[in-house]
């Protein structure tokens, strides 16, 4: 791409990810206008803003995070407006912001995810007693169509999950429960580079609790990342190969990241792929690229190139 397009970067949106995305799109701005880009930030409250925000807009550089932003829905209008966009088309992002859809995709192809169970209606307290039987303690709960780590809880007794769920329903439709990995916490970034999705060295994130939440994935200094990851090649090999394989299953192109569990026997496994990664100084993507020898200008850049073919598979 040049120059003489104008690039719109979207940021904000209603979704509990807005603040993260104001950030991610200030700093994607600032580094397309570096490289020499005309580039607009449209910063908007809800998408009863964005058409007429687009007006005069060529390629979109989307970092709306999570809610109508990642699920699709922005794609599809951008489809319908004719307007290009970075990262995966609509069908892809739903199918990863829908968790029991994407969950359900890596199941039959293989690839290996945390035992779960999914609620989307009926009686919530035989759910839940069915989970306990199943999985049993301790247990992961979370919503069925977030990203970013929004409202996961680690539970240990019923008690604790009968209040997660109640919480988690108060604004989603839907929750997952899975059984909770021992191990370690792995991301693994995805980047088209030199004309086909690649891995990216992979990161581990060690913490202080048990579970990699919202606030400690954005609170500079809470974890460490440790990028690359210090790991043996062949576990590494694995942990790329089965995010890649996450990334295809799903139909998304260009980027991605990756999160998994790595269990304590060098199994690993995968909990779900977000099409719209943060793009702020610490967030996982640019900490990968920076890994790999792209600087965040470079993987702006590159990420912008992405929207020059689409194809919703």
């Amino acid at each position: 791409m040049t120059g003489k397009r104008t690039i719109g970067v979207l940021a904000g949106g209603d979704s509990p990810e807005r603040d993260i995305s104001l950030i991610s799109g200030s700093h994607v701005h600032r580094a397309l206008v570096e490289n020499g880009h005309d580039a607009l930030l449209i910063s908007i409250d809800s998408l009863d803003d964005l058409v007429p925000r687009l007006g005069g807009i060529d390629v979109v550089f989307n970092c709306l995070h999570g809610g109508s932003g990642e699920d699709g829905t922005v794609q599809l209008l951008l489809d319908v407006m004719g307007i290009p966009y970075v990262g995966s088309a609509a069908r892809a992002c739903f199918r990863a912001m829908e968790k029991t859809r994407s969950l359900a995709i890596f199941a039959t192809q293989g690839i290996p995810i945390p035992e779960g169970l999914t609620y989307e209606s009926g009686d919530l307290a035989s759910f839940l007693i069915r989970a306990i039987d199943a999985l049993g303690f301790p247990m992961v709960i979370k919503p069925g169509n977030a990203g970013s780590t929004v409202s996961v809880h680690y539970v240990e007794d019923e008690d604790r999950l009968r209040k997660a769920a109640a919480s988690i329903l108060e604004t989603f439709p839907s929750l997952v429960v899975e059984e909770y990995i021992e191990g370690r916490e792995i991301t693994v970034g995805v980047l088209r580079r030199n004309g086909s999705d690649q891995a990216l060295p992979v990161i581990e994130i060690r913490i202080p609790g048990r579970l990699f939440d919202y606030a400690a994935k954005y609170t500079d200094g809470v974890a460490e990342f440790l990028a690359p990851a210090p790991l043996e090649p062949e576990i590494v090999e694995r942990l790329q190969a089965e995010s890649l394989r996450a990334h295809e299953a799903l139909g998304c192109s260009g980027f991605s990241r990756v999160d998994l569990r790595l269990a304590e026997d060098g199994s690993p496994y995968v909990l779900e792929v977000n099409t719209l990664p943060g793009m702020t100084p610490i967030s996982d993507l640019p900490r990968a690229a920076a890994a790999a020898g792209i600087p965040f200008e470079r993987l702006v850049d590159v990420m912008l190139s992405t929207a020059d073919k689409k194809e919703d598979e």
